[in-house]
């Protein structure tokens, strides 16, 4: 569907949604995104950070060794007499 939108495509997009919301309104919105774009990456390498330092303490990194959480069945059979 949108394979064939080109520059001019864009460009007429643009217009339409400056004339709709105005200049003040869509650059407002730029910067929400911009900033929420920022967080995200915040996030991720503070993240990031906490899994390095947990492998410099301990030598291991967080999840990499997967724990068997499997329950166990019991081979034992009831009477239903």
């Amino acid at each position: 569907m949108f394979n064939n939108i080109g520059l001019p495509g864009l460009l007429l997009i643009a217009v339409v949604v400056l004339v709709l919301f105005g200049r003040g309104k869509v650059s407002s919105l730029m910067g929400e995104v911009g900033k929420g774009i920022t967080a995200f990456k915040k996030g991720v390498n503070d993240s990031n950070n906490e899994i390095e330092k947990a492998a410099d303490t301990t030598g291991e990194v967080p999840g990499e060794k997967a724990r068997d959480v499997t329950p166990h069945t019991t081979d034992q059979t009831t009477d239903r007499s």
